[in-house]
């Protein structure tokens, strides 16, 4: 995965923050990286960062002043306040910068409020994060994932880059890729399927008959065969509601623990969904920015 480079300069894009990023490209120790990084600076001050939890590598705090660092590690500054750290039971911080935070969701975890849950939500999560580096920072939606769909989901941390990014969506994201476990086994390999969506009043996503509706498709491949189940890696063309889920289900291979949508089991206790790989081109460096996360272990046991 690309790290971000040095974001020393300061960018409409990033009004609120006093947090700035470095990327280190030789071997080198934590309190000597930061002595070169701030040449101005007094040594005095420099080691103040590190006692007083400022310094944060790979998104850990780190207060040690010969931690090793090596190329590729990407080391964050906050001058005005020591660092929070993102720590709840559903949500994993993945990856942030000036713009983007990148997180882990677990399933059974809302990606925005509703009518019925304002408060347990991986938005307010994150939000509640940000915040407390700054009072008036912010993160902005970009996408979703179902409540009981768990795996890799991207805010931005301003609307500029919101409305970039949602803009040139199908352009900026170059891999988005989901790994299931499904009720038995197609009769291909691999396969791609397509078809229009519609939602009807019972919420419900369907594949319209006339091709009225969104656009849909979905490309499957095999990765292992069990005598129930098979574990399946799922690529979006596009990014519809439920997509996978009916796409799965209209082909007779629904998702394991996806009752909505024609499962006959539930043997994890969940639909067992996961958004396991996404990159995107970074809007301002240009970069492409690499996720991924292990399959989940209850998914493959199903498969032995």
């Amino acid at each position: 995965m690309k790290k971000i480079s040095q974001h020393s300069k300061k960018s409409s894009y990033n009004r609120d923050t006093n947090i700035q990023y470095f990327h280190v490209e030789k071997n080198d120790t934590l309190l000597n990286f930061l002595f070169q990084t701030f040449p101005e600076k007094s040594k005095t001050t420099v080691k103040s960062y590190l006692s007083h939890k400022q310094v944060a590598v790979n998104k850990t705090v780190c207060s040690q002043f010969d931690h090793p660092l090596q190329p590729g590690d990407s080391v964050a500054v906050n001058f005005d306040r020591n660092f929070s750290e993102l720590k709840h039971p559903m949500l994993k911080l993945v990856y942030e910068d000036d713009y983007f935070v990148v997180v882990n969701k677990a399933n059974g975890l809302l990606t925005v409020a509703t009518d019925l849950e304002k408060n347990k939500t991986a938005f307010r999560i994150v939000s509640d994060y940000v915040k407390s580096q700054h009072p008036r920072n912010h993160i902005f939606v970009l996408h979703r994932l179902d409540k009981d769909t768990s795996g890799l989901l991207v805010f931005a941390k301003s609307p500029e880059i919101q409305s970039e990014m949602q803009r040139n969506w199908e352009r900026a994201v170059t891999d988005r890729k989901y790994v299931a476990v499904i009720e038995g086994r197609p009769e291909k390999m691999s396969g791609e399927l397509t078809s229009y969506l519609c939602e009807n009043k019972a919420f419900k996503v369907y594949s319209s008959p006339t091709n009225q509706g969104q656009f849909a498709r979905t490309r499957y491949q095999i990765i292992k065969a069990g005598k129930q189940y098979s574990l399946v890696e799922l690529e979006l063309g596009t990014g519809r509601k439920n997509q996978i889920r009916v796409h799965m289900s209209e082909i007779g291979h629904s998702i394991a623990g996806d009752k909505k949508y024609g499962a006959k089991s539930n043997p994890i206790k969940r639909i067992a969904l996961h958004a396991f790989k996404l990159a995107f081109i970074h809007p301002i460096t240009k970069e492409e920015l690499s996720f991924s996360t292990p399959i989940p272990k209850s998914f493959q046991a199903l498969v032995g």
